[in-house]
């Protein structure tokens, strides 16, 4: 039997918390010590290509910036080269580039316009022909040699030359980090909030939304949604932004709150308030964890698409935003739930993952997590690897036309 690849994405942020870009890399490929061999180099950037390919833009992730590790053989593949110049970083390890061919090779690739990044390598013996063709260095936080790579770094005077700090698992590396001007930081802190940085209670803006949500949910009518909308034109104009930005292929643009419900329904509407809801705090503000709420929602939601009807799809979306609310929000999850009323189905997703709709969040989770767990889950629900990955691609460049 053929073993189930998935998807994993892991988030590079800068020293605003903002996402600049994600490594993607096959789950069972990310080994300690562990090249990735040819065929799932090859296999990982023909399936990432064919996802870009596919959106209206061509960008999968926009502005952002697409790492994919390989080896200096592979640069010359078409595999590699049908992923757009723009915004894609080719990885190599330090002790694949230490020859001449594999400085043509990388040399080729920065004319066509793709970044190079070396890893796994001290940036003072890297080859002094090779540095001016690298756009990254990657440093592992915590190694002896950390400080004296980054002084090094700083002597060559190569603004050009980005520093990226990997295996940064505390706030206080994190600090450190920016503190050394590093350009990116990847870690495992997306999902944790700073801590002492949030109010316990809810701002205007956020008692408003909920007041809009429960009356959606109790379909009141229009005339009263947009009465309560008035009190704000600024959530107004973001809530149609969004609304707009989403591609419903409705050919005209939505203008008002009742053109809106007129054209979309109540349904959906509820789902942008909870968007709304979620990007509306004004304390502990983090771009990161506000940006892995949107995908996990969309991505929870197509998981569901295929086995949910419409309406039922559209509540996954809300789940999966209201997973990470409680944190965004700086407010306890059983708070949350007192402020609104929710499905019972919805609620059991939040608070258990049970439910109808607790296993296609657990797996949008499990997916960000990098869970071993990620394959018997996606079986129980009958979901192959393939539409995994494709949901979560679609995810994050569904994310993306948001322009948040």
């Amino acid at each position: 039997m053929q073993q189930e690849h998935f998807i994993i994405r892991e988030p590079l942020l800068n020293s605003q918390e903002r996402v600049l870009g994600y490594e993607l890399y096959w789950q069972h490929a990310n080994v300690p010590g562990r090249t990735p061999n040819a065929a799932e180099i090859v296999s990982l950037a023909h399936f990432v290509a064919d996802q870009l390919n596919n959106t209206e833009s061509g960008a999968l992730l926009g502005e952002q910036t697409l790492f994919i590790e390989a080896a200096p053989a592979l640069l010359g593949h078409d595999a590699l080269n049908t992923l757009p110049p723009k915004g894609t970083v080719i990885a190599l390890r330090g002790a694949d580039v230490a020859n001449d061919a594999a400085v043509s090779a990388i040399a080729a690739m920065r004319a066509k316009g793709y970044g190079i990044s070396i890893r796994d390598a001290n940036l003072t013996a890297i080859d002094r022909h090779l540095l001016p063709h690298l756009t990254h260095f990657e440093m592992q936080v915590g190694a002896a040699d950390f400080v004296p790579q980054v002084q090094y770094y700083r002597s060559l005077g190569m603004p050009t030359l980005r520093l990226v700090a990997r295996n940064v698992n505390s706030w206080q590396a994190y600090d450190v980090c920016a503190q050394l001007n590093m350009h990116a930081f990847v870690g495992h802190l997306h999902l944790s909030p700073r801590p002492g940085n949030h109010s316990k209670e809810l701002n205007p803006a956020q008692a408003m939304i909920l007041q809009l949500m429960d009356m959606v949910r109790r379909n009141a009518d229009v005339k009263q949604l947009e009465s309560v909308l008035k009190r704000d034109a600024a959530l107004s104009y973001k809530l149609l932004r969004y609304i707009n930005s989403a591609g419903f292929g409705l050919g005209c643009e939505i203008q008002s709150l009742k053109h809106a419900v007129t054209m979309l329904g109540y349904s959906p509407l509820y789902r942008w308030l909870a968007l709304l809801l979620a990007t509306a705090t004004t304390t502990g503000y983090s771009p990161v964890l506000m940006q892995t709420a949107v995908i996990r929602g969309r991505f929870a939601e197509l998981l569901g698409s295929t086995f949910l009807p419409k309406n039922e799809a559209e509540n996954l979306f809300v789940a999966g935003m209201f997973s990470l609310l409680d944190k965004l929000l700086g407010v306890p999850m059983e708070d949350v739930l007192e402020k609104i009323q929710l499905s019972e189905s919805v609620t059991q997703a939040l608070l258990a993952r049970e439910g109808i709709y607790g296993p296609f969040l657990a797996l949008a989770e499990a997916c960000e997590l990098n869970s071993k767990k990620v394959d018997s889950m996606a079986m129980s629900l009958c979901i192959g690897s393939k539409q995994v990955n494709q949901a979560q691609m679609s995810a994050l460049a569904w994310a993306q036309s948001l322009k948040m």
